[in-house]
């Protein structure tokens, strides 16, 4: 830190950390490179390197070593008994970890290009509860909490700890001014001489309620105000941050001149709730901050599938209160914000009279007006905000579209996709792509056999291709056999944040299905000479999420098409005058 910055809030710990090696120690590191293991990080543990590195996660020197997680876990503090309430950990294979030897293994930390950007000096490796950790941390094992989903299902079952050297920061090539780290905004801070400082943090964009928020806060407590949103690893469907950072630039104008920044944080959030609001405390307190606002459900992630919010909508606001002496960061408490339709204002929801007439936007109805292209109106956001967020979600009938079939054998998928490609090109507007199952095999799938194993890659191969079309605004068609629900639902989740997926089942009997046989795959497949083949030798699971059923025994192709059709505009991927675009 400068000495011109000194005057400034103390990290947390009293240090600045800074884990970027010298020059010289750089060059001996990447040297050595060659004799240690690599260990190639996720975009998750690439943002908690970055902040490891710079000083964001301040005291912190590197990945948690058992003790400090265990008691971070059970006690939300370090073992030292310094405030801190999320287990920052690197998780890796069993075989991986049990490839080291702590106290003398170096692991080189690669990003996916395999650019070394730090050596860690592995201390420990051990297998936690994953469960306890989940419980203590989110307070829940339910696998619909996106932090509980990470440590439960998608995180790996061990964690390597121990100090880190880094030689780099991550390459990020966007806003790149934007893209200040704990010592740069201190920096800044110190030169336009702001000491009180209030904090804001956003994974959303802003809207009219949040500015009034923002600013009566900076207000209130004669403070300058920082906008510090997230852009890492945000909740899964949020808006993604290059949109959310072109809106918050606009948004700049809107406060009085000199009072307001804006910077990135590729924080990965946890949506912890309660106790990620004093972790997002503390690492602006690194950055420089002395104020920071708690709002409703401060990074809740939602409802359980009960339909219950996993956290209640000030308990963060209760334990922050709790802690505030030891966070060191003054907490600006919020409820939120309504506008008043008489008065034509924003107020607090806590200060409401009898009678008076709200109106609220939720994210959830903004979505449909989007999706739509119904208007949104002036009080609830800015006309060049709406304008922003436009241009990176058109109405459905602008948007790609996947169309996935399941089926059978012999059940007509094929020959539906057919019909159905054939009525989107004679109408035209956007491009079309049928991706089906023989020719993908053909083409992308010609080395892979009949396993689940190879069933599953086949039709991720197909999703990652019609999650590609749909994203750039065109129409997938896909008719796999997909026998596996939890492969459909991966599909799914891979399609749905870049437009619209319409699962369709066409749910022909296995019966139907052997009496059409052309190939003869049926009759083979009894003889025993084709093994694991879907509906004989190998199971189907029939879909309970699918978007459409339809049995050809029934319908002809081009009624079953027909049928698709008109679901794709009663959800309007199609245009009333039946343009798709």
């Amino acid at each position: 830190m400068t000495a011109q910055a000194s005057h400034l809030i103390a990290p947390h710990g009293g240090e600045l950390i800074n884990l970027v090696a010298t020059p010289e120690r750089s060059a001996e590191l990447k040297a050595h490179s060659r004799e240690w293991p690599s260990w190639d990080l996720t975009a998750r543990q690439i943002c908690d390197l970055e902040l490891l590195m710079n000083g964001g996660f301040s005291p912190l020197r590197g990945f948690m070593t058992r003790t400090d997680y265990e008691s971070v876990c059970n006690k939300m503090h370090l073992a030292n008994g310094l405030i801190w309430p999320m287990p920052i950990t690197l998780d890796v294979t069993e075989e991986f970890a049990k490839s080291l030897k702590p106290g003398s293994s170096k692991v080189a930390l690669r990003d996916p290009e395999g650019v070394m950007l730090a050596v860690l000096n592995v201390e420990e490796a051990w297998q936690p509860d994953r469960k306890a950790e989940a419980q203590s941390v989110f307070g829940s094992t339910s696998a619909v909490h996106p932090g509980v989903d990470y440590v439960l299902n998608k995180g790996n079952s061990w964690y390597v700890g121990g100090s880190i050297e880094g030689l780099q920061l991550p390459s990020r090539y966007d806003f790149k001014n934007l893209r200040l780290t704990p010592a740069e905004l201190r920096n800044e801070f110190a030169r336009m001489g702001w000491r009180r400082v209030v904090a804001f943090q956003t994974r959303n964009p802003m809207h009219r309620a949040h500015q009034e928020l923002t600013f009566r806060a900076a207000k209130n407590v004669e403070a300058n105000l920082l906008l510090h949103p997230s852009v890492g690893m945000t909740k899964p469907g949020d808006v993604d941050y290059f949109t959310r950072v072109r809106c918050y630039q606009l948004l700049l104008s809107k406060y009085p001149q000199g009072t307001v920044k804006l910077s990135l944080l590729p924080l990965a959030m946890r949506m912890g709730g309660p106790r990620e609001a004093i972790w997002h405390a503390l690492i602006r307190k690194n950055h420089g901050v002395t104020h920071f606002i708690v709002g409703r459900d401060h990074a809740g992630p939602g409802k359980d599938s009960d339909g219950k919010n996993f956290y209640g909508p000030y308990d963060a606001q209760t334990l922050f209160k709790k802690h505030e002496e030891e966070i060191g960061v003054a907490m600006v408490p919020f409820n939120m914000m309504v506008f008043l339709e008489d008065e034509n204002k924003y107020v607090p929801d806590n200060e409401v009279t009898k009678g008076a007439r709200v109106l609220n936007i939720s994210g959830t109805e903004l979505r449909d007006r989007l999706n739509e292209g119904r208007e949104i109106p002036g009080w609830f956001t800015y006309p060049e905000v709406v304008h922003e967020l436009r241009r990176s979600y058109p109405p459905r009938h602008q948007q790609g579209v996947t169309i996935f079939f399941t089926g059978l054998s012999g059940s007509g998928k094929s020959t539906i996709a057919n019909v159905l490609l054939t009525k989107f090109l004679e109408v035209g507007g956007r491009p079309v792509t049928l991706l089906d199952g023989d020719l993908v095999r053909k083409h992308l799938s010609s080395e892979l056999g009949f396993s689940k194993e190879h069933r599953d890659i086949n039709i991720r191969r197909i999703g990652y291709v019609a999650s590609e079309i749909t994203k750039n605004g065109g129409v997938a068609i896909c008719a796999p056999i997909a026998p596996y629900d939890a492969t459909r639902k991966a599909v799914r989740q891979m399609i749905e944040p870049n437009g619209g997926f319409i699962l369709v089942h066409v749910a022909t009997s296995v019966e139907v299905c052997e009496q059409r046989d052309r190939k003869g795959l049926y009759a083979k497949a009894r003889a025993g000479i084709l093994k694991e083949f879907t509906g004989i030798s190998d199971p189907y699971e029939v879909p309970k999420d699918a978007d459409l059923v339809i049995d050809t025994a029934e319908l002809t192709a081009e009624e079953a098409a027909q049928e698709i059709i008109l679901h794709l505009e009663q959800q309007g991927f199609i245009g009333v005058s039946g343009a798709t675009a």
